[in-house]
């Protein structure tokens, strides 16, 4: 695991606060990854898909209950609710997107299915078997010890309840020291307190009683979004927008070389990563008995 002991998470908070308004006019609802299956994909339409296929493994069903953690403008949220009928807690560290998600719900129609809370996702609890579903997209690279929140996330879980998360990753160890340099660059420009690779989640899925833990390799697919994002900056006056938003998210624009770089260099990998509970049946408290 590469780690950036200089990040705060009041600074994440603040950074999501100045700078979700720059990402919804850069990225539009889904600020994550788009996944080209084609090459014929629109942006929006590849962000979508991207929710789309993370659903579809999850086998999300109509009615089960979602919580969504690091929810940023409500994308996912409200896309599953629509598409899954499915029941959503978003939660995100930011005010803001709180605030956008939750007029975002009530303008859809959604806010009966969906709903929004400010929550920092490694020091809230829920019930035991209260969640069908622990549901993330890009927000666990911002978790402080992703270890005990796995942990304690799967108790969450009711059982046969499902994991499904998407999330940049440092690349398959060993990595070379120009490979550690580029994916530490990686963790200051994006504020990530760490970069895990695919087996040190799974790793951490097992240690928390999950099974069936799995791992889908998407970087082929998800690297347009950086040539893209580099296209963009460069033909619309985004660094100087960004720039007077906040310092911080001019040193933003200027990391998406370094991502497309991480990516295509095998620095980083970009993943789908999936767990399941055991049934009560197979739990090995009842086995036992």
């Amino acid at each position: 695991m590469i780690t950036n002991p200089c990040v705060h998470r009041a600074e994440i908070a603040r950074h999501y606060d100045l700078g979700s308004l720059f990402y919804r006019l850069l990225w539009g609802p889904h600020i994550h990854h788009g996944l080209w299956l084609t090459g014929e994909e629109s942006p929006r339409e590849a962000q979508e898909e991207l929710t789309r296929q993370l659903a579809r493994r999850a086998r999300i069903r109509p009615g089960e209950k979602v919580l969504d953690v690091g929810c940023g403008l409500g994308g996912s949220s409200l896309w599953l609710a629509r598409h899954c009928r499915c029941e959503v807690l978003g939660v995100t560290l930011s005010g803001f997107q709180r605030n956008w998600a939750a007029a975002s719900a009530l303008l859809r129609g959604l806010a009966r299915q969906v709903r929004f809370r400010k929550l920092n996702a490694e020091a809230m609890d829920h019930p035991a078997g209260s969640w069908d579903v622990l549901w993330s997209i890009e927000c666990t690279e911002h978790l402080f010890d992703k270890a005990a929140f796995f942990h304690r996330a799967a108790g969450w879980l009711r059982p046969g309840g499902r994991v499904a998360i998407c999330a940049w990753l440092a690349g398959p160890e060993p990595l070379s020291d120009q490979q550690t340099r580029l994916v530490q660059q990686v963790c200051r420009g994006f504020l990530c307190p760490s970069l895990a690779s695919a087996r040190e989640y799974l790793d951490w899925f097992h240690q928390a009683g999950l099974v069936n833990a799995r791992f889908e390799d998407w970087t082929p697919q998800v690297m347009r979004t950086w040539e893209l994002c580099q296209r963009r900056t460069r033909r619309l006056p985004l660094k100087r927008l960004a720039a007077a938003v906040d310092q911080r998210m001019g040193q933003f624009l200027e990391h998406f070389e370094t991502i497309h770089r991480a990516y295509a260099t095998g620095a980083m990998q970009y993943g789908c990563l999936l767990a399941e509970k055991p049934p009560e049946d197979e739990h090995p408290e009842h086995k036992r008995r």
